[in-house]
């Protein structure tokens, strides 16, 4: 059996324990030399720290020598011109922004709230027995296919998913007697590979419609994009993506990563007690409950959580603190009636206790943050992204191989710019005007956006969340390194490839509507 120590120290070349085996095939070569490789990169806070230098040299370089790139869209007539962030005022904002720039990181404020709630749910006990009910009611087969799947359906609550979501799924397959890195890969296959197939709209389908339009008015003044206009795609993806990823879990990450037997004194146990099953049974009527007013505040069309358009944005931005009450309060009465918590003392220490675990995250976050920030300041994303799609746009392709090369590309941008309507704003209004000229409508020009903004997500230390999935791991095996990530989310990231690419094309050959008012092709 594999020990967390084991897992690291047995064998230096692939982080197997001596003797264990594990399938020599050609992929699994690759992989581990992938991991060998990339574990030799420094840790994640220096890795970022020596980025933030290369950028910060890289703005000074290429901001003396003037590089710029015109913007694509005509209603900006300045080009986009690479900012040196070492002279007298790019130092000056730098110092005078940084508490700010760190206050504000998007993942930090998400992360920190939804973790209050969590300690209450998960030290109350209340998650570890809806695991283990979790894992008795569904069939061990499909255990599997449904974290992946929940990863995907997850974006509904923002970027919730890769907090609930990624711990869950490794914390599944530990209960399971399995390698809890295993579950921790599907899920974050799914919260993140699978990123945009949902069963669900989200917030996200308006944000990258409004783009869209925007675009395809420099052809068509009159032109509009339904938020729903890719709907259909996207959600028939979901089972496609599944079945994907459990079959990489099942057939390449569970025989690699081999056997593992955790050194904590947790134990998976199938029994209930009494006051287990009591405080289970009131958590599920707050859930219940809290449910219920939640779908009081958005179906009625004067809803509280509705704008005055109607539209459910409100809503949208209020998943995460809606999540916090509802982790918490479920916590709080599981707590109370299974006895866990006995006083308001014990509220304030599992909120302390939860937010103590989370000081690496913050260490992370703050030169994480600051990378990302640097990036923007200095135009130098801009300009590769700019740079990158004009020179497809020069090479010639027409039709659907323009449209599989603009997915490869905008995966491999994806890589270097993590935010999806930021990118979408660099390149819709390129690739959206001139594929409409080529008759493909500006809906199938975001649903291949859309696609090749997704599978690549799981293999770029510049992801937000990527630091956050690290500090997850590292609770079964303390000294992973960001080469075991990639190696292990490669397999996913080709295979999402592979079959969502296809289907794709073949939902194009067979002119099917993309959503709701999403024609294929533009006249």
């Amino acid at each position: 059996m594999t020990t967390e120590k084991d897992f690291h120290e047995g064998d230096q070349e692939n982080g197997k324990e001596p003797g264990e085996k594990v399938p020599d095939t050609r992929m699994q070569r690759i992989l581990n030399k992938i991991e060998v490789v990339g574990n030799k990169l420094p840790q994640p806070v220096t890795l970022f720290a020596i980025l933030i230098g290369v950028v910060l040299i890289l703005s000074l370089v290429f901001g003396t020598l003037g590089l710029s790139a015109e913007h694509p869209s005509p209603d900006v007539e300045e080009p986009i011109e690479a900012v040196n962030l070492l002279n007298a005022e790019g130092i000056q904002k730098i110092m005078t922004s940084m508490v700010e720039v760190f206050a504000t990181f998007p993942p930090l404020g998400l992360v920190l709230v939804v973790m209050l709630g969590i300690g209450v749910a998960e030290r109350s006990g209340l998650i570890a027995i809806a695991l283990r009910v979790f894992v008795a009611k569904v069939p061990n087969r499909l255990i599997t296919f449904s974290i992946v799947v929940a990863g995907m359906v997850s974006s509904v609550a923002a970027d919730a998913g890769y907090v609930v979501l990624i711990p869950l799924g490794a914390a599944i397959f530990k209960g399971m007697g399995r390698h809890p890195l295993a579950g921790l890969a599907a899920a974050f296959a799914g919260v993140s590979g699978g990123f945009g197939a949902n069963f669900l709209p989200t917030g996200l389908d308006p944000m990258i419609a409004a783009f869209t339009q925007s675009a395809a008015t420099i052809m068509d003044p009159a032109y509009t994009v339904n938020p729903l206009s890719n709907y259909y795609l996207m959600a028939a993806s979901v089972p496609l993506v599944g079945l994907a990823g459990m079959w990489v879990t099942e057939k390449i990450i569970v025989p690699r990563l081999g056997a593992y037997e955790g050194t904590d004194d947790e134990e998976y146990n199938s029994e209930f007690t009494s006051p287990e099953k009591k405080g289970l049974k009131w958590a599920g009527w707050t859930v219940m409950a809290i449910l219920a007013l939640i779908a009081a505040a958005i179906i009625p069309s004067n809803g509280v959580l509705r704008a005055e358009d109607g539209s459910l944005n409100p809503f949208y931005d209020s998943i995460v603190p809606l999540m916090f009450i509802l982790f918490f309060l479920a916590g709080l009465v599981y707590g109370v009636k299974a006895g866990t918590i006995k006083g308001d003392k014990d509220i304030s220490k599992m909120t302390s206790e939860a937010m103590g675990t989370m000081g690496g995250y913050i260490v992370l976050a703050f030169v994480a943050a600051h990378l990302v920030q640097f990036f923007i300041w200095s135009n130098l994303g801009s300009i590769m992204a700019i740079s990158g799609a004009s020179g497809l746009q020069s090479i010639g392709f027409t039709g659907i191989p323009l449209l599989v090369a603009f997915i490869l590309v905008s995966s491999f941008i994806n890589l270097i710019i993590g935010s999806a309507s930021a990118k979408w704003a660099i390149l819709a209004p390129i690739f959206v005007p001139m594929l409409m000229l080529m008759g493909f409508s500006p809906e199938t020009t975001q649903a291949a956006y859309r696609i090749g903004d997704s599978y690549s997500n799981i293999l770029t230390p510049l992801l937000p969340y990527f630091p956050l999935v690290i500090v997850f791991a590292q609770k079964y095996a303390k000294n992973i390194g960001i080469g075991t990530i990639i190696s292990v989310m490669l397999p996913y990231a080709i295979a999402f490839m592979i079959v969502r690419i296809p289907m794709f094309i073949a939902w194009l050959m067979l002119n099917i509507p993309l959503g709701i008012e999403g024609p294929i092709y533009y006249p």
